[in-house]
């Protein structure tokens, strides 16, 4: 069980709740942290003095001050306006990494909610119960408000939800799950609307699979490598060493590790080839960039998921209205992310270049086909692949700077991370077929050179890749490996 503190959340922990199912519940030090909070919330708002959120409208209305009768029917407003949200639902993976991340938010204990309100969440989790968000509509500040609000309606037993496999109004969905409605009291809407959790979602999820690219496109390079006959001594440690940067030193070291023992690599090691292209030499400083890039993303997202983004925040015996909930720093590490994978993309397509251009290598048929002319190998393998790095190019344009002012000009500056965040999934995607086209092609070209073999590790994986004998469709040859690609089974170590 995934026991929820607001402290100590990881990325890892969110893929196996999203993903794998695995239960969730709170922490006991959570509850007594919300139950103090929340008597504060209580206090005040019995007040006069007025309290963002909790006895004042929101946006631009938060001057307007609410009577205390109409407290409870200020939270239900502010959910039902604030669901908006349009196009094609987030996948259910996504939702349910946004309801943890946002149950842990709450359970950190400066939202000022009764605990019922993360015990509720954790059990739409458990229970099955994955509210339906549609995905646009999010300006990333006060953070997802939009997506956030979708989910809320279904804990009041409003809205849409899926559960076991169906599509259902959500007072349906609780029923059937053993739930009851929850009326929201003073400041649990505002505090279940605002924050950063649903692109903080995707970010997790698709930084997961990323990492897997990363580790992925150091074997399709070894494998692309030894199949143009290159040389590893460009990935001597002593070269990386001068110029030390993490990731690009690991991805060195791995190139070396998984070309080692090759007997391709032995039968040309007295060649009068100097150097290799950059697309082979150079793999180390782009992998090793992208790593990088990686790297920060998750020291971003590690801090976002354990931080307090509600707004306004409890602190001790006050209430403070601020802006964590604003997306800026999730936002441009997303666009990071979307610019380093398409570089990765962009050099794994220049590898399936030279292994099918036969005016870049000298010793495999033109376009791997066993019979050039009559067949056409991988030669639109190779287009397709161009295809996705194009796409790639345009959706690595950054959301972030693309500030447009909401709110009757109260939100003047807004992040568009979730925008970020949506273009970031469709890069990952593209990436990932375009290292299963490498891979594949790779993997043909080597079975040209028999009878000498590859390494170990290459020799391994290439019993997994798909073998292909003459012209046949490719695309399904493709989609199995990179499926193989998803899970993981590429990654070699």
């Amino acid at each position: 069980m995934v026991i929820l503190d607001g402290e100590c959340l990881t990325i890892e922990e969110v893929a196996a709740v999203a993903g794998a199912g695995e239960p969730v519940g709170l922490a006991p030090e959570a509850v007594e942290k919300m139950l103090r909070a929340r008597a504060v919330v209580e206090r005040l708002a019995a007040g006069d003095a007025p309290v963002y959120g909790v006895n004042t409208g929101v946006g631009l209305l938060a001057d307007v001050r609410i009577p205390a009768a109409d407290l409870e029917q200020l939270q239900r407003n502010v959910v039902r306006s604030h669901a908006c949200g349009v196009g094609e639902p987030l996948r259910r993976e996504e939702v349910r990494a946004m309801l943890l991340i946002r149950a842990n938010v709450l359970a950190k204990g400066f939202s000022g909610i009764r605990p019922v309100v993360a015990e509720r969440l954790c059990e739409l989790l458990n229970r099955g119960v994955t509210p339906v968000a549609p995905s646009r509509g999010s300006v990333g500040a006060s953070g997802d408000l939009a997506p956030l609000a979708h989910v809320a309606l279904v804990l009041m037993g409003e809205g849409e939800a899926e559960i076991g496999g169906a599509r259902c109004g959500g007072r349906e969905a609780l029923d059937r799950a053993g739930l009851e409605p929850l009326a929201l009291a003073s400041k649990e809407g505002i505090s279940l609307v605002n924050g950063t959790p649903a692109m903080l979602a995707i970010g997790c999820l698709e930084l997961s699979a990323a990492e897997i690219l990363a580790d992925t496109a150091d074997l399709a390079c070894a494998m692309s490598l030894d199949a143009l006959r290159g040389t590893t001594r460009a990935f001597d440690g002593r070269i990386h060493r001068a110029r030390p940067f993490a990731g690009q030193g690991e991805s060195a070291a791995r190139l070396e590790r998984l070309l080692e023992g090759s007997q391709i690599r032995a039968s040309h090691a007295g060649c009068r080839r100097v150097q290799d292209p950059y697309s082979l030499r150079c793999a180390p400083q782009v992998h090793g960039a992208v790593r990088d890039t990686l790297g920060e993303a998750r020291r971003v997202f590690s801090i976002e998921l354990n931080s307090a983004t509600d707004n306004p925040l409890v602190i001790g015996e006050e209430i403070f209205s601020g802006g964590n909930f604003h997306g800026q720093p999730l936002a441009l590490a997303l666009d990071y992310m979307a610019i380093a994978l398409t570089a990765l993309a962009g050099i794994s397509e220049r590898r399936i270049d030279r292994l099918v251009n036969p005016a870049l290598n000298e010793d495999l048929p033109p376009f791997l086909a066993g019979q050039a002319g009559l067949e056409s190998g991988l030669m639109m393998a190779q287009v397709t692949a161009a295809a996705l790095v194009g796409e790639n190019r345009v959706l690595s344009h950054p959301a972030s700077p693309g500030s447009i002012t909401t709110s009757g000009n109260k939100e003047d500056f807004v992040s568009m991370g979730m925008t970020a965040a949506l273009k970031l999934r469709d890069v990952v995607r593209n990436t990932r077929t375009v290292l299963a086209i490498e891979t594949l092609a790779a993997a043909r070209a080597l079975d040209f050179l028999r009878p000498l073999r590859s390494s170990g590790i290459i020799e391994g994986a290439r019993e997994l890749i798909p073998r292909i004998e003459g012209d046949q469709p490719l695309s399904g040859e493709i989609a199995k490996v990179d499926d193989l690609i998803a899970r993981g089974l590429l990654r070699a170590s």
